[in-house]
């Protein structure tokens, strides 16, 4: 991204223009953007912005395309646990804050695991809701890798909810995206659950 620099790309709002933004919304708050301990916070916002939003110029798919086929014939499943992720809800701008757990059964190569951690990462980095977060995690190793199968489950806190409106701290949304033989194969899908120390009669998951 190129957040840091007028020379936006075309129907992009410069950095100058992302600054003036966050003086109103200052404004708006009721506070004075002049003021010292103000002075310098609309160049750091619309740099948060930069870092928080990076998703946006990155390709997810891109990064899976370098797989390795030297496996000895590797037919189990690999699972990448406890991913944490720093999301923003897209209905109010604020943090969701979760780990995710990244599962696929090879048909003929695999991955660098720093690569499904990626993969989390760029969706993560855009405005999201957290049902279309895990589908597009485990629909873009699926289309990519074409396993025999992809689970990806997600755990997270949502200050949307925590912070505001009911105002209820503690509450964590688990969603899944099960594919291939984790959503057609009972047997499958416990493995993995027994992998994540989950009592498979006590999941949402299927």
């Amino acid at each position: 991204m190129t957040g840091n620099s007028d020379d936006a790309p075309a129907g992009r709002p410069s950095q100058a223009e992302a600054e003036d933004a966050v003086r109103v919304l200052l404004r708006w708050a009721g506070e004075d953007p002049a003021r010292e301990g103000l002075h310098d916070t609309p160049r750091r916002v619309a740099r948060s912005y930069d870092e928080f939003y990076r998703g946006y110029a990155e390709d997810p798919a891109e990064m899976l395309k370098r797989t390795f086929a030297e496996v000895d014939d590797y037919d189990e499943i690999v699972l990448l646990r406890d991913i944490r992720f720093e999301s923003h809800c897209e209905h109010h701008m604020v943090p969701i804050i979760g780990r995710a757990h990244v599962a696929y059964l090879p048909r003929r190569r695999v991955v660098g695991i720093s690569k499904l951690a990626r993969v989390v990462d760029v969706y993560a980095r855009r405005l999201q809701i957290q049902e279309r977060l895990t589908a597009q995690i485990a629909n873009t190793i699926n289309d990519v890798l074409q396993p025999h199968g992809v689970a990806v489950i997600l755990e997270a806190g949502h200050q949307c909810m925590t912070t505001r409106g009911v105002h209820r701290p503690g509450v964590s949304m688990v969603t899944s995206r099960m594919l291939g033989v984790f959503r057609d194969n009972s047997d499958t899908r416990k493995e993995l659950l027994s992998m994540l120390g989950r009592p498979s009669a006590a999941t949402p998951f299927d």
